[in-house]
């Protein structure tokens, strides 16, 4: 019986609305006190039962909810032949009840749009080569797919055959389709606007980037910040409070319509909600912008950032490095360069890839240390750093000794190479900057960061050169990821609130040590896992966008505080120095200050980081 009512509380607000029209026209028109009477009584006991039955499940687990703060007003009001006010006060709380739920599921739109977006079926290669549609949960790693032009990608994969444009806006927040050709990365859960393409599953279900962008967000709305920790207390010992002073008004006044007038004017309901709705509507804007933000604890601390720490490669750089200068010395430059792909052909160092890319060889494997020594055709082949060359007794002319200082003043990684003894070849490689890395980092310092930090573990001269391009406050070079981790915790040992960005394993310790750990989404699932805050698909430029939006959910909070602890306090002003004041003003007051934050809280959903 009791879920039967509470399943039907708006039908009962609708009923008690006809009633209540029904008891004030017979009352107006018709001159009829008996129609009046009759209509607004069943009004009142028709209203307040699914409020009384909620009221009674919150007293089993000794709360004293809002609810049984209505429910006694309204009894009391009953019981003084108050049927105006009880009819009023019910169809109020029932009809505010049914805004408030409207408005709360628009701010959960952007996870129910995310949810909706999930990849339900899939074309699979069968053991007869042909393709066949099966659930998406029939899927596993290593089959190959094929995607058709409009069609959702069932899991994270890798494109072996066809190319096309894919939109991945559920991922990235970027409308603008992307190429995606053989080689290339795809989401599950992105749209091929057109193409066909096969690809291979690399991820599937829940492990996909999809599926750990639900799961998140969906952890995330569940979670409670402190000051939301702090209302529910504050609400547990208030409430009460509140049918305490109605009592001790009652005793001292006697009169009883005051006493339940304060009852009613006295409920926290916008004061529990505002907070709530806030951080809700702040989580769903970063999940369609491609920005996870975990939590609403996260978003107070991201929101007073003063000291951003950035890992250099595959952060502020693009993570791939190339052959930005060459240099060569003596004869036979050809036939060293022969030698030189065919020692680098044994290594998978991105510098090696860089320098193999420069003469068109694409095949490599490992190198340790600080470079490689091979026979090649009968001749000593030495590739790798100064510190080679200096065990191999390589003799480095003052000219190769000027060239290796003006590439590492420019920033660059040096590879050099000798054969027989003598350096034939000079290279500078360096990792590009990430293309508006610079404006990105300066729209940060406009949101009130103060300290802009890079630590890498490349040499100092590269450090510095890009630190001096991107304008950053400081840049240290030579540092082990123990070296990062102890940086971050004297950050925070003086007092900054720090967020480290990073991509790496390397980057965990430091994730974790700072106060908010901020992972490129293209990074690796341990620097995932351990960050708060993560910028899916490596999108550097959604950083200002995430900080102003945790800036903007933090102010937006304090303001529906704001307003729910005014209105209350206005309410209870009015009943004690105003004559108007009574218990249907104030609740229609009350539930229009719960539709105020929660319309107030709603503006996040549109939230953009002007530029």
């Amino acid at each position: 019986m009791q879920r039967f009512i509470l399943g039907r509380k708006n039908h009962i607000a609708f009923i008690s609305a006809i009633l209540i029209v029904i008891g004030f026209t017979g009352r107006l028109v018709f001159g009829s006190e008996s129609i009046a009477v009759l209509a607004l009584a069943a009004a009142s006991v028709l209203g307040v039962l699914p409020i009384s039955i909620q009221a009674y499940q919150a007293l089993k687990v000794r709360v004293v909810s809002i609810d049984v703060l209505v429910t006694i007003a309204v009894i009391g009001a009953f019981f003084i032949r108050n049927y105006e006010e009880s009819a009023i006060v019910t169809f109020l709380f029932l009809f505010g009840a049914y805004l408030e739920q409207r408005t709360l599921n628009k701010t959960r739109s952007a996870i129910k749009e995310l949810t909706e977006m999930a990849p339900e079926s899939a074309l699979k290669q069968m053991p007869n080569q042909e393709f066949e549609e099966v659930e998406v949960d029939e899927v596993d790693v290593g089959d190959i797919l094929l995607v058709k032009t409009g069609a959702k990608i069932p899991v994270d994969g890798t494109v072996i055959l066809g190319e096309g444009s894919v939109n991945e806006a559920s991922i990235t927040g970027e409308s603008l389709p992307v190429l995606k050709e053989k080689g290339d990365s795809v989401f599950a859960g992105t749209i091929l606007d057109n193409g066909t393409i096969q690809i291979v599953a690399d991820r599937v279900g829940e492990d996909t980037t999809f599926g750990k962008i639900i799961e998140l967000v969906e952890e995330a709305q569940d979670s409670k910040s402190e000051a939301e920790r702090f209302i529910d207390r504050f609400s547990r010992y208030y409430t009460p409070a509140v049918l305490l002073l109605g009592i001790l008004v009652w005793i001292i006044s006697r009169n009883l319509e005051l006493a339940i007038t304060i009852l009613v004017l006295g409920c926290p309901g916008a004061l529990v909600i505002g907070v709530p709705v806030s951080n809700v509507a702040g989580i769903g804007n970063g999940a369609r912008n491609g920005v996870l933000l975990k939590g609403s604890e996260v978003i107070a601390d991201f929101s007073r950032v003063d000291t951003f720490v950035f890992d250099k490669t595959g952060t502020l750089t693009a993570g791939k490095p190339s052959v930005a200068a060459k240099k060569y010395y003596g004869d036979n430059i050809r036939q060293a360069l022969g030698y030189l792909a065919s020692v680098e052909r044994e290594s998978d160092h991105p510098l090696a890839k860089a320098v193999l890319g420069e003469i068109g060889v694409t095949e490599f494997s490992t190198v340790e240390g600080g470079g490689i020594l091979a026979n090649v055709d009968g001749h000593r082949i030495a590739v790798g750093n100064a510190t080679l060359m200096e065990r191999e007794k390589v003799v480095i002319s003052d000219e190769a000794k000027a060239d290796i200082s003006r590439f590492e003043k420019d920033g660059n990684s040096l590879v050099l190479a000798s054969v027989d003894g003598e350096l034939k070849i000079l290279m500078g490689i360096r990792d590009r900057i990430r293309p508006g890395a610079k404006e990105d980092l300066a729209r940060l310092k406009k949101l009130g960061v103060k300290n802009l930090i890079m630590l890498s573990g490349d040499n100092q001269g590269t450090v510095d050169a890009v630190g001096r391009e991107l304008g950053l406050t400081r840049a240290h070079g030579n540092m082990l990821p123990e070296d990062k981790a102890a940086y971050v915790r004297k950050l925070t040992e003086e007092g900054r609130t720090v967020a480290f960005v990073g991509d790496g394993v390397n980057d965990s310790p430091s994730l974790a040590l700072a106060h908010i750990g901020i992972a490129m989404g293209s990074g690796t699932d341990v620097a995932i896992e351990t960050s708060d805050v993560v910028l899916m698909n490596s999108d550097f430029s959604r950083l200002p966008h995430a900080l102003g939006l945790a800036k903007a959910t933090s102010g937006n909070m304090k303001q529906n505080i704001l307003i729910a602890v005014g209105v209350v306090l206005f309410l209870l002003a009015s009943v004690f120095f105003s004559q108007w004041m009574n218990m249907s003003i104030g609740m229609l007051v009350h539930e229009g200050s719960i539709l105020a934050v929660i319309l107030n809280g709603m503006r996040l959903l549109r939230f953009r980081l002007r530029k």
